[in-house]
């Protein structure tokens, strides 16, 4: 008998049923209310008078009124730089002992993102509401017996002055807690290694060692993991290997381009469990296996907006016009898109993370992560967001039975006028031609603004296949293989062309 996955099982079974049903409206409303407590003293708080905001009694309001939206550059222009300055009580009480490194899929160097002990509190906490929630999926006992494989970023933090930098997911390996450790892999040693390959080289040949019931990572990095485990084995698929495993985590990215791909190396089916974790937080995980949409995370140090998606809203560098209107939990609408904004307990403050969302189900606070604010392609009025770029795709994979793991597009302008003009990562030998018909043919279904470009400026498609590795050497050769790093998926024209310049030289 499974004893202690039994006994495991039978805990977070119990737990989750005492926690109840929660309130994420009254929960957002108390979160702000402590977030502003614990700021007003701080340089930022006084600015914007958080402590009048806080004598209100519709503070949610005042709240927007009295404070500005914020993206990466404006808040770190104007207050994130004095942290590097030994300047305290900045935006946060005290100073970060963190700051998490993302570049994310745009920019040219890294942010530095800071991160608290309140914020790696929030991280655990969150994660701890996952694992609670697995309760409803109907795991067998041994489940929780196995390991979890855990395919970030390296653990060994650069030291700079008196704080530890690295991307989010070395942050919180490198605090994971003690209870947890006896499941992690790759284990703390494997995980300090800093290049990727040597560490995926070194979890291939401990791979025969481990009971794997669970993966959690970015699907491009897990997929390339997976691919080295069996060929350094000679497997014909991974459960040759690690028969118990039955989980996959997917952190941020929208999983549906590498469904077919993830799968053909499987040797059975496994539980997809979508999670969202950025720089900036915990954001929100799948709870329940009727929907592969994520509820967000509404009472642990993170105080959501959310601003109607509208290309007059978004200023040309991705960034928000500060007359956008933004929008509680309470009053959000299902199947709408919206730019999401955040508040949180690392002293970010209606910031722009950058990414849209859509509510699938209000009242349980779900949502599915549609796309980036600067890969809205809206070139001569198409109006495409990463979610219908997405769907298109799948259409395609599924109408050629094509793999394909990555691409990138770009509103190209032509001598005869715009293209768009895509780059699908496949081994697939089909006509490209007939790929960029029907993939016009499906944006033109999917998307009514779309079919209006097409009539006009938006003369068609055109679609070049190459090998996905060359997605992944794209990456590593501007150092950003493994780790949370996503392919872009809409590049403006100058990147797109160095995008093609790459792409014949490693033809």
């Amino acid at each position: 008998m499974n004893i202690i996955g039994n006994f495991i099982k039978g805990v977070i079974n119990v737990t989750d049923k005492i926690t109840g049903d929660d309130n994420p409206i009254e929960e957002q409303k108390e979160v702000l209310k402590n977030l502003l407590q614990s700021g007003k003293d701080t340089s930022f708080g006084k600015a914007y008078g958080f402590d009048s905001i806080l004598e209100n009694e519709d503070i949610q309001t005042i709240f927007k009124l009295n404070v500005p939206y914020f993206d990466y550059n404006e808040i770190n222009v104007k207050w994130w730089h004095k942290l590097h300055e030994d300047q305290t009580d900045v935006t946060w009480p005290g100073s970060p002992d963190y700051f998490a490194l993302s570049s994310g899929t745009t920019g040219k160097s890294s942010k530095r993102i800071p991160v608290t002990d309140e914020m790696i509190d929030s991280i655990k906490q969150a994660g701890i509401k996952q694992v609670l929630a697995l309760s409803n999926f109907d795991l067998p006992a041994d489940f929780f017996e196995t390991g979890i494989l855990m395919l970030g970023s390296s653990t060994d933090l650069i030291e700079n002055n008196d704080h530890l930098e690295g991307e989010i997911s070395g942050i919180s390996a490198s605090n994971i807690p003690s209870w947890f450790s006896g499941y992690y892999k790759p284990g703390k040693e494997i995980a300090k290694i800093e290049d990727w390959d040597d560490r995926v080289a070194k979890i291939a040949e401990k791979a025969p060692d481990w009971n794997i019931g669970a993966l959690s990572g970015i699907p491009s990095w897990i997929e390339l993991m997976l691919k080295e485990v069996i060929k350094k084995h000679s497997l014909n698929n991974i459960h040759d290997i690690w028969p118990n495993l039955q989980v996959y985590t997917s952190g941020g990215v929208a999983f549906r381009p590498y469904e077919k791909s993830f799968n053909a190396l499987m040797g059975k089916p496994v539980t997809v469990i979508d999670t969202y974790l950025a720089s900036e937080g915990f954001i929100a995980f799948q709870s329940r296996p009727e929907t592969d949409a994520m509820k967000l995370v509404t009472d642990n140090g993170i105080y959501f907006e959310f601003v109607p998606f509208n290309p007059d809203y978004i200023l040309d560098d991705g960034s928000l016009s500060q007359d956008a209107p933004s929008l509680s939990l309470s009053e959000v609408e299902k199947g709408q898109n919206y730019v999401l904004i955040i508040s949180t307990v690392s002293g970010a403050w209606r910031y722009l993370i950058g990414d849209t969302v859509e509510f699938t189900d209000v009242d349980r606070a779900e949502i599915k992560i549609t796309g980036r604010t600067k890969f809205f392609l809206n070139t001569v009025g198409s109006q495409l967001s990463v979610n219908k770029l997405d769907d298109a795709l799948k259409d395609i994979m599924e109408s050629f039975d094509m793999e394909i793991p990555e691409y990138t597009l770009c509103a190209k302008k032509y001598e005869d006028g715009f293209y768009h003009t895509w780059y699908l990562g496949t081994t697939s030998k089909q006509d490209s031609k007939e790929v960029a018909k029907k993939l016009d043919i499906s944006l033109k279904a999917a998307n009514k603004n779309y079919k209006v470009a097409r009539s006009k400026a938006l003369k068609g498609v055109k679609v070049f296949m190459v090998d996905p590795e060359i997605f992944y050497t794209w990456n590593n050769r501007n150092k950003k293989k493994g780790g949370q790093v996503k392919m872009e998926r809409v590049m403006k024209e100058e990147k797109f062309a160095e995008w093609e310049d790459f792409v014949k030289k490693q033809n």
